[in-house]
């Protein structure tokens, strides 16, 4: 199938004021159906091809560390494959990460497949924006499953509230950060909260700031999920507080030094 096409994701999904809400409020937000059954079918086998074409990770699950066996993770796919460009720059998603955000436009960091296998391990807890050097809180992922999962496949699971906080530990997601943010999870009394299924196109939202984490994945199925991070347009670079923001200084942002606009041309805006 050329892009040409593929179908369009231009309609736009028009949110509550209680989604709106409840994204702010807690962190995270549930959407249903943000791709038709129809959509689904077509771009879940154009980021599948790409997925498994790209993919790097040829280790046995017993090889890898914690962070390995959490998930395959192959990274900006939308710069590599046309098909899935037409996927990652969507006007839709875009047009949702804005309302939700309270911004009027947004800007591309990565896309990333995260494919979490058959015995895969658990997600370590972890805050995304550890990983970004960004000087906005205005940062949200969408996290879309394309099939359909339930707990037992790795449900995306989120302590609710804790984004308001900000930054709680400088540190990656692994062993260590898994044992310090559950404890703080606890000290802080944040309820957890994840759906029991989800179908393929629906979608997960979450600030840059929420914490969260997923357990393994107990099913004969690989998890396949697409995500996509978006920041407000305007957001600056910052120092980077560690060695992975300067890698993605460099890589996700081209280099861009600090203090300047986040608008290098692997940042394009969208919606």
């Amino acid at each position: 199938m050329s892009t040409n096409q593929l179908p369009s994701l231009d309609r736009e999904i028009q949110l509550t004021e209680e989604d709106i809400r409840s994204f702010r409020t807690n962190g995270h937000l549930h959407l249903l159906t943000v791709l038709s059954p129809e959509e689904l079918a077509v771009y879940r086998q154009v980021i599948n091809d790409a997925a498994y074409r790209y993919n790097t990770e040829t280790r046995e699950m017993k090889e890898r560390d914690t962070y390995g066996k959490a998930f395959l993770q192959i990274m900006n796919l939308w710069e590599v494959d046309e098909q899935v460009r037409s996927f990652t720059l969507a006007k839709r998603f875009g047009k949702i990460a804005a309302a939700l955000l309270g911004v009027e436009k947004v800007r591309l960091y990565h896309d990333q497949a995260l494919y979490k296998e058959a015995g895969g391990g658990h997600t370590p807890w972890h805050q995304d924006q550890y990983y970004w050097p960004l000087d906005t809180k205005n940062t949200i992922t969408m996290w879309m499953p394309l099939i359909p999962i339930s707990v037992e496949m790795g449900m995306l699971s989120f302590a609710s509230g804790s984004h308001i906080k900000g930054a709680v530990e400088n540190i990656a997601i692994s062993d260590e950060s898994d044992l310090l943010l559950d404890a703080y999870v606890k000290e802080k009394n944040y309820s957890i909260t994840r759906p029991s299924t989800m179908n393929g196109g629906d979608a997960s939202w979450h600030y840059g700031w929420t914490l969260h984490n997923a357990p393994g994945n107990q099913s004969a199925q690989t998890r396949e999920v697409m995500t996509i991070i978006y920041f407000a347009d305007g957001a600056r670079v910052t120092n980077p507080a560690n060695q992975h923001q300067e890698n993605d200084r460099q890589r996700w942002l081209m280099g861009i030094n600090p203090g300047e606009l986040a608008d290098s041309a692997l940042n394009p805006l969208i919606g």
